[in-house]
């Protein structure tokens, strides 16, 4: 199974849902700045650079500085160790659903 460090780092970053919805926003754009996503969102330009250091310490952004401008992205393969370590638990529930549902067969045929 994955390390939990990593693990840790991601949940920890994404259990904020501010930094949550700025992942999300930097996610679905190639590439965004800081004052792009204070943008409309209510949050303020120094609220915002703190979720981003937050994502980009737990791997899920990346940065690319020109400029005065620093352009963020996310990161391909940020969220690998927390799909690696849902993906051992899916296989341990969908063996025990299994279970489950042979023994509900065996109760009421």
């Amino acid at each position: 199974m994955t390390e939990a460090a990593p693990i840790n780092a991601i949940m920890r970053a994404l259990a904020d849902p501010t930094r949550r919805a700025v992942f999300e926003r930097v996610v679905s754009s190639d590439e965004i700045t800081v004052v792009e996503l204070t943008r409309g969102s209510g949050v303020t330009q120094g609220a915002i650079s703190q979720h981003l250091k937050a994502l980009k310490q737990a791997g899920l952004v990346a940065e690319r500085p020109e400029g005065r401008k620093v352009y963020y992205r996310a990161q391909p393969d940020g969220l690998e160790p927390l799909l690696d370590w849902m993906s051992h638990y899916g296989v341990f529930w969908r063996e025990r659903f299994a279970n489950l549902r042979t023994l509900l067969k065996e109760i009421d045929p």
